[in-house]
């Protein structure tokens, strides 16, 4: 493969993932590191895509993807990382469950468990558990975002402040390569960091391509996370720091 072809895949994998590392890109062409970043670097600067430390991508820290394209973005990715998040959660426990198409993929995961109380802002989430007539399921109060289905604001923090919850499972728009969690919208942040404060251990389910991903507002930190679940090694700097605050990592 010459480099024109090279790039011309560079960027359908850009346009496909929304971000892909520099490790990935090495394993997928088999050349070395270096190829890959001279690549980068170009298609950069032709503003072809965005550069970034690790990777590139090709969206916009300020504005997702939409809603339907997210929902079968790296599909397969999600289901297995579902299968086998699910595998954490007992029957009759309690959770949180935020906002994102990976969430609402681990809510399908969750149907055949048992008697499950389940707090969530995502009316896709909950329409998913309501079908279940031994789940108790809580949908929380607020503005409903007519882009997602999400349930944000103020109210929506305030409400989910009144419960404390064995688990919560939550999806993110990217983590950038120094540990941050990173979303799109400010008051979806909110109810998230609520949701982590208010629980015994928190759940973080992300695949590959969010590693590296730009966003604008700041979450928190992974150090908050208890469990991280993906679809791939994570790259070295986020590993170092799973492994320093002893952060379980499963890669299914």
């Amino acid at each position: 493969m010459n480099q024109s072809q090279r790039h011309a895949e560079i960027l359908k994998l850009v346009q496909h993932k929304g971000f892909v590392s520099i490790d990935e890109l090495v394993t997928h062409f088999k050349v070395t590191p270096q190829t890959i970043r001279r690549d980068l670097n170009q298609l950069a600067d032709e503003k072809k895509l965005l550069r970034h430390h690790g990777g590139a991508g090709g969206e916009s820290s300020t504005v997702n993807a939409s809603y339907q394209s997210r929902k079968i973005m790296n599909l397969e990715a999600k289901e297995r990382i579902a299968r086998e998040l699910v595998k954490l959660i007992p029957d009759g426990a309690s959770l949180f469950i935020n906002i994102g198409t990976t969430t609402e993929t681990i809510a399908r995961a969750l149907l055949n468990h048992r008697d499950l109380k389940v707090v969530t802002n995502n009316i896709h989430v909950a329409t998913i558990l309501a079908t279940k007539e031994d789940f108790t399921v809580i949908i929380a109060a607020g503005e409903v975002r007519h882009r997602d289905g999400g349930i944000v604001g103020e109210a929506t923090s305030d409400f989910i402040s009144q419960f404390h919850m064995d688990f919560c499972i939550i999806g993110i728009s990217g983590i950038s390569m120094d540990g941050s969690l990173l979303d799109f919208d400010y008051r979806e942040v909110r109810v998230a960091q609520a949701m982590i404060e208010h629980s015994r251990s928190v759940i973080l389910a992300v695949d590959n391509s969010k590693f590296g991903r730009s966003a604008m507002v700041k979450q928190g930190s992974i150090t908050q996370v208890d469990h991280l679940y993906t679809d791939m090694q994570p790259p070295q700097v986020i590993s170092e720091i799973l492994d320093e605050h002893e952060i379980h990592l499963q890669i299914a």
